[in-house]
C-alpha cells in the first residue's frame, strides 16, 4: 500500500470514529431527564382585568415593578399598541410545541456539559419590541420576548435597521437562548486587547455550537447563508488584514465597533470589501481560533471557559486555509 492510500484510509477511519463518538454522545444526551414547560404570560397579560391582576402579580412578581400602581398595568393592557402586539404575537405563535421540544434538547445539551446549570422556568412576554433584551436569563428564569420574533419584514420593525431585524424571526429564538447561556458561562470580557475580545466571543460561539448541534453555523452566529459563505470564503484575507495591521494586541476601542459589535457591515476601510463584509466578522474569526484550539488540544468545555486568550491562541495553531 502506497503512502497516499494509507493517508486516505487513516483519514477515513478517523472520520468514522468521530461520527461514532458523536452519535454515542448524542444518544447519551437524549437520555438526560429534563422537563420544560412554557408559561404564556403574554396571553395572561392580554387577558388582564381588575379582577385577575392581583393573582397575576402574585404568580409573576418579577414582571411587575413595585413602584407602579395597578392603574398603570390596567391602562397598558388596554393601550391600542399593546392590543395590536397581543394580536400579532398570537397570530405568529398560536402554539409553542416546536419551541418546547427545541428547548428540551437545548437544556439536555447544557446539562450534559454543565450539570450545575438548572433548567429554568420559561416565560414568554411582549416587551414593546425590546430587541436588546429579547432573551433574559436570571435567577432560574428564562424570559423570551415573542414580539421580537415576528419575522424580519413585519411592519412593527419598519423603523429598525435591516442588519438588526434580519434576525427578528422565529428560527432565531433558540440560537439567541443558547447564546445567552454561553455568554453567562464565559462571563465578562476581562482582556482589553482585540485578541482577548476575539477569543471571548469565539468561546461563546463555540459553546453555542455544542449546545445546538442541529442548527446551521449561520444561525448560530446570526448570519444569512450568504453572509456566512462570504466569511468562509474570505477567512484567510480577513486574518491577513488583522495581522498586517497589527491589530491583535491593540487596545483601540474602535476595533470593537468595527469588527465585533452589530453594525451594517464590518469596517475594513476598503471600499471593495466593506460593502460585502457582514458585521461582527471578528466574532467569526474568534470562533475559528477557538475551534482550532479545541481540535488540537484535549480539553473540556469547562477548561475552555477558564483558559486565557493567549493560551488559546498560542495552542490553537490557527492557520486559515488559502
Amino acid at each position: 500500500m502506497n503512502c497516499k492510500k494509507l493517508v486516505v484510509y487513516v483519514l477515513f477511519f478517523c472520520f468514522l470514529l468521530s461520527c461514532k463518538n458523536k452519535s454515542e454522545r448524542e444518544e447519551a444526551i437524549a437520555q438526560i431527564p429534563v422537563t420544560i414547560e412554557i408559561e404564556r404570560f403574554d396571553r395572561s397579560f392580554a387577558g388582564l382585568t381588575k379582577d385577575n391582576l392581583a393573582d397575576l402579580k402574585l404568580k409573576y412578581p418579577f414582571l411587575f415593578a413595585k413602584q407602579y400602581a395597578d392603574s398603570i398595568w390596567l391602562n397598558r393592557s388596554k393601550d391600542t399598541i399593546q392590543i395590536e402586539l397581543n394580536k400579532e404575537v398570537e397570530k405568529a405563535f398560536p402554539d409553542l410545541s416546536r419551541e418546547k421540544e427545541q428547548l428540551l434538547s437545548l437544556f439536555q445539551h447544557i446539562t450534559y456539559y454543565f450539570p450545575e446549570i438548572s433548567t429554568p422556568k420559561v416565560v414568554t412576554i411582549t416587551s414593546d419590541v425590546d430587541y436588546r433584551n429579547s432573551v433574559v436569563i436570571a435567577k432560574g428564569l428564562l424570559i423570551i420576548s415573542l414580539d421580537v420574533y415576528l419575522g424580519e419584514d413585519h411592519h412593527f420593525y419598519e423603523s429598525i435597521q435591516k442588519y438588526l431585524r434580519q434576525n427578528f424571526k422565529r428560527e432565531q429564538i433558540l440560537p439567541n437562548v443558547a447564546a445567552a447561556y454561553a455568554k453567562n458561562l464565559v462571563g465578562p470580557i476581562r482582556e482589553r486587547t482585540f485578541l482577548g475580545n476575539l477569543i471571548s466571543f469565539g468561546k461563546e460561539l463555540y459553546l453555542t455550537d455544542k449546545f445546538l448541534p442541529d442548527y446551521s453555523d449561520a444561525q448560530k452566529i446570526g448570519y444569512s447563508d450568504e453572509q456566512y459563505a462570504w466569511a468562509q470564503a474570505n477567512e484567510e484575507e480577513i486574518w491577513r488584514y488583522f495581522i498586517d495591521k497589527q491589530l491583535l494586541y491593540s487596545t483601540e476601542s474602535d476595533l470593537l465597533s468595527r469588527f465585533l459589535y452589530p453594525a451594517p457591515f464590518s469596517k475594513f476601510y476598503l471600499q471593495e470589501i466593506d460593502k460585502e463584509a457582514p458585521d461582527r466578522i471578528g466574532q467569526f474569526i474568534g470562533w475559528q481560533i477557538v475551534a482550532a484550539y479545541m481540535k488540537n488540544n484535549n480539553v473540556s468545555l469547562r477548561q475552555l471557559v477558564l483558559a486565557d486568550a493567549e493560551t488559546i491562541f498560542n495552542r490553537s495553531k490557527y492557520k486559515p486555509a488559502r
